[in-house]
């Protein structure tokens, strides 16, 4: 983001390099990260990436080197003050781009205008902690599968409010059908485990 010619996010004081304002934009964007998750993963199998161990994060955490958290800081290079920014790492390649932007900037925008504080960052590898470990440091997740998204996100002022009353009422009915239809199929991996044994 930027004012006027200069990069808001960075501060050459801070350990990080961030500005107040990416800070307030990194914890807004972790605060509705699981509201944003069905827009930022649309499809069914979308939640086949989003397990813990595998390439997307999925744990509401940020860092500068670590790639298993869901937002990350790329490291500053000196003298290049205008690429300081944050990665969200987490939507799926098959997202509607447009949808996705407007919920994630609502969303940094939000922890802007109210003044949110993130949490520490996390240096040390997600995936390799405990469940005590992560709820010790108060590290949530985001939705297992578009179902449970997709109530988090019904729910959602934030998102109503990013994509207006027609395409937020449109989104929600839209996978709600999905959903459904999924639910109803009977896959191949359910004849092949429960098939021979009825």
């Amino acid at each position: 983001m930027f004012k006027g010619e200069r990069n808001a996010f960075f501060d050459k004081n801070d350990p990080f390099h961030l500005s107040k304002i990416a800070r307030n934009y990194i914890a807004g964007v972790l605060k509705h990260a699981p509201d944003i998750t069905s827009v930022t993963s649309q499809w069914i199998n979308s939640y086949k990436r989003l397990v813990p161990g595998y390439e997307a994060p999925v744990y509401l955490s940020w860092a500068r080197r670590n790639r298993a958290d869901l937002v990350r800081v790329p490291e500053y290079q000196p003298g290049r003050e205008t690429a300081t920014r944050i990665e969200y790492r987490s939507p799926d390649p098959a997202c509607n781009p447009y949808l996705v932007f407007s919920v994630m900037l609502a969303a940094g925008l939000e922890g802007i205008e109210k003044g949110y504080e993130p949490p520490a960052p996390v240096e040390e590898n997600v995936y390799l902690m405990t469940d005590e470990q992560r709820k010790k440091r108060g590290i949530k997740t985001l939705p297992g599968s578009l179902d449970e998204a997709v109530a988090l996100t019904e729910k959602s002022a934030l998102v109503k409010k990013a994509l207006g009353d027609h395409v937020f009422n449109a989104f929600i009915k839209n996978k709600k059908v999905e959903c459904t239809q999924y639910r109803i199929q009977v896959t191949e991996y359910e004849i092949k485990k429960y098939l021979p044994i009825l």
